[in-house]
């Protein structure tokens, strides 16, 4: 689940940071050695870009670092998925959510559907068995809510 815990306020990010969450955003080299190819167009060692990964990732800044894969282009799916976990059993229903390995990721939200997650499944007809099978482990109902028509923005954070 992404991480619900705002950023320590005596985080700050540097250019080298901003410089790496730019180019990151421009694309992750596809060759054996990744981190080494985006460390050398920054000018920076290897060893330090992971570092700094790590850091703005436990920190908070980056709450993801991951490739964002189309499962429909592969015969997949995806569903955007809702509940309204009770406040006392979030953590718990948040757990228990996260253990199916559909759940590409999971949000809190500050509404009466508190808990926003994604399946992404090998094939259409999982989304509603999977979906079935999270209302049954946490007692909620999971309100689906399918793609209809597909955008691409371009969405890029200027760091």
């Amino acid at each position: 689940m992404m991480a619900r815990h705002p950023m320590a306020a005596n985080i700050a990010l540097d250019d080298l940071d901003r410089r790496i969450i730019n180019v990151l955003q421009e694309g992750f080299p596809l060759v054996a050695a990744p981190f080494a190819a985006v460390a050398a167009k920054i000018d920076i060692p290897e060893s330090q870009l992971i570092a700094r990964l790590q850091r703005m990732t436990d920190t908070g800044v980056v709450t993801r670092f991951g490739p964002f894969l189309d499962a429909a282009a592969m015969g997949g799916a995806f569903c955007l998925c809702a509940v309204a976990a009770p406040a006392d059993r979030f953590e718990e229903i948040a757990g228990i959510v996260d253990g199916f390995p559909q759940v590409a990721h999971n949000y809190e939200r500050e509404h009466a559907l508190n808990m926003w997650f994604v399946l992404a499944t090998e094939s259409p007809e999982e989304i509603d068995s999977t979906a079935l099978r999270i209302e049954q482990a946490t007692g909620l109902a999971v309100l689906r809510f399918p793609k209809l028509e597909e955008f691409f923005i371009g969405f890029r954070v200027a760091a």
